[in-house]
């Protein structure tokens, strides 16, 4: 799933690397071949590595047409179109939970917002959401997931499956004593599972997922823990459903979890994309199976260590799924991962049935993760596997011996169509551009945000301005007005990043304009450090002008380190343009041209992200912006 912001990055590419990087993630007999698709709700808040906007940022606000997450399901869908869609909020705009921090004090208001969520995305892009959470890895409510499935049937979504409760196990407890809330539930969604499910969960008999798994660095060993929870995830605890965060890394490495993605795409500057080995270990179970086939009772640990699944069609195909990961070249990211052994071994299965009548051959794919020598192979086709030998003896019929060593992965498959699929390589990889402008003149955007901006609190949109005179129609604007509820550690300020983390000495100008009379207050900013769940505590160089004609620059985006103040005159309702000069270890500002405070002394942060944003959570809007840096 690509919620969290973590996709942030990928609509900036240019084509013909947009669409290769697409076609790696979604297109049958490709690459990943993924089936499931599962997207962030947006909430207009902070919710891991920045924010996705809200389709209702008030109560009578209604836009399907913010943010990425359309964009990406319909080009989920144009390559397969029998990818399933789900959906899960992190967090709501502040008006649902009417004042409070929480939103299951109106279930009806939030199971409204929801449904008009899942309303909009057929009404405006024709897309049909399979599934839709409840609040990722928060309490769940029993009452409102009655509610909210009351209010599905209401407009005839009937056939939309709620998943609970993105979080732990505990809700099968619930539904064991309440048949009308299992009535209400398609599918139990747990997170980070470690692979097991409890007696509670299967005594349900529901469908069980690991809704949210995975989070792991997309190195070898990223590959590794990707390659044995897709097989234990069912061995162990019979999860049909296994859905990775995230699903492409498109966002700044210095944000939170770096990399956790099943491919690299976070450079859309120079159009340089990495294909990881987690795309390829997803294939060998995704290019062979398809939602709808089940899994054999034949499924378990092999004698050495290791695991196998065997899947079917129900009309004849079979794939069976093989892993040997050692256990310290598959740890996940979490829960803490017990010892065990894995070492080569000889495996012998026997097929039985109607599968020993019918099939001569079974094709081979395997995977070779080489952590000594660093030559691994991924997703090689071998010549297939002889099941029939001799055919005529029938001692042998269906018996068939292959040698495992350590740390690899096979498919033995009846489906013929597995493929390898590859694009000239793409660009290298660059830093971003030390000169970079934006504008903001853009007539009919393609995406609501501009490009490169990544967003940390707050909202920033394309904006048409339709009272300027002229210099300032097009401008992108701070758009949240109250604090939405959620549970990440959203700032009290908003902010908006772009840009190189490495940048130490720099130039940020920017045309500022403050809406809110009196208290209004806007920045911009030079070495932001931090980003994502840990934005309150950002350090960097902040120039702020306010509406009551002061000025002040701090160490931290939470204000309270003060290196320079004083007056400046800027009201709200009038244009100022902002310039912040950092060189070594010092600061300087200017205000129209004019200095306005210099030599602040600035100790560290040494380098950061330069950014835009706003005192509180006001409207503000900002034009021209521009930056020249040296690494």
């Amino acid at each position: 799933g690509p919620g969290l912001a973590t996709s942030r990055l990928l609509v900036n590419y240019a084509e013909p690397f947009r669409s290769q990087i697409l076609d790696f993630l979604f297109t049958p007999g490709f690459g990943a071949s993924l089936h499931i698709l599962k997207v962030e709700i947006g909430g207009d808040a902070q919710s891991t590595d920045g924010t996705e906007p809200s389709h209702m940022h008030h109560e009578d606000d209604e836009n399907y047409f913010r943010g990425y997450e359309w964009w990406l399901m319909k080009e989920a869908k144009k390559r397969n179109p029998n990818i399933t869609l789900m959906s899960l909020p992190w967090a709501f705009p502040g008006w649902v939970g009417h004042g409070k921090n929480w939103p299951y004090d109106f279930p009806d208001i939030t199971a409204a917002y929801v449904v008009n969520w899942i309303l909009g995305a057929k009404q405006y892009h024709d897309l049909d959401i399979q599934y839709v959470g409840i609040w990722n890895e928060r309490s769940y409510d029993s009452k409102y997931i009655k509610v909210l499935r009351n209010t599905l049937d209401k407009v005839g979504l009937t056939g939309v499956g709620i998943v609970a409760a993105d979080g732990d196990w505990s809700i099968a407890n619930s539904m064991l004593v309440d048949p009308y809330l299992t009535e209400c539930v398609e599918a139990i969604g747990a997170h980070y599972p470690g692979t097991n499910s409890p007696e509670e969960a299967l005594k349900t008999q529901k469908k069980l997922w690991a809704s949210e798994d995975y989070s792991t660095f997309n190195d070898e060993v990223g590959g590794g823990c990707w390659a044995r929870i897709l097989n234990q995830n069912y061995v162990n605890g019979l999860m049909t459903a296994t859905i990775s965060w995230n699903l492409v890394a498109s966002y700044y490495e210095d944000l939170p979890f770096s990399r956790d993605g099943l491919m690299t795409a976070e450079e859309p500057w120079s159009g340089n994309y990495v294909v990881e080995s987690p795309i390829w270990i997803t294939a060998h179970t995704t290019q062979f199976t398809q939602p709808g086939w089940t899994y054999l009772q034949t499924v378990g640990h092999l004698a050495q260590g290791g695991s196998y699944v065997a899947l079917t069609d129900g009309k004849g195909n079979l794939t069976v799924v093989i892993e040997t990961m050692t256990r310290d070249h598959s740890v996940c990211i979490r829960p803490p991962l017990p010892p065990f052994n894995v070492t080569s071994q000889n495996a012998t299965f026997q097929l039985e049935g109607s599968f020993v009548s019918s099939l001569a051959e079974l094709q081979v794919w395997r995977s070779q993760f080489n952590f000594k020598t660093k030559k691994s192979s991924f997703f090689e086709k071998l010549p297939p596997q002889k099941v029939q030998d001799p055919p005529t003896n029938n001692l042998f019929n269906g018996l068939f011996t292959i040698e495992l060593a350590e740390d690899e992965v096979y498919t033995f498959t009846t489906i013929t169509s597995g493929q390898k699929g590859s694009y000239p390589p793409s660009p290298p990889s660059a830093r971003f551009p030390k000169v970079y402008k934006d504008d903001f003149n853009v007539r009919n955007p393609p995406f609501s945000e501009a490009p490169n901006f990544a967003d940390q609190t707050g909202v920033f949109e394309y904006y048409v301005n339709m009272s300027d005179p002229g210099p300032h129609v097009f401008t992108l604007r701070q758009v949240v007005t109250e604090r939405p509820v959620t549970w990440a550690a959203d700032a009290d300020q908003t902010i908006s990043v772009v840009g190189d983390h490495q940048w130490g000495n720099l130039t940020v100008t920017c045309d500022v304009f403050m809406e809110r009379v009196k208290t209004g207050g806007v920045f911009i900013a030079a070495r932001v450090d931090k980003g994502g769940q840990s934005v309150r505590s950002a350090r960097g160089v902040f120039f702020w002008v306010f509406a009551d004609g002061t000025y002040k620059v701090t160490n931290d985006l939470a204000g309270q380190t003060v290196l320079a103040e004083g007056r400046s005159g800027t009201r709200a309702y009038g244009w100022h343009t902002l310039s912040l000069t950092v060189a070594g270890q010092y600061a300087s500002g200017l205000l129209n041209g004019y200095p306005l405070w210099k030599n602040a002394v600035v100790l560290s942060p040494k380098s950061g992200w330069a950014a835009i944003g706003t005192a509180s959570f006001e409207p503000a809007q900002f034009d021209n912006f521009a930056v020249v840096a040296e690494y």
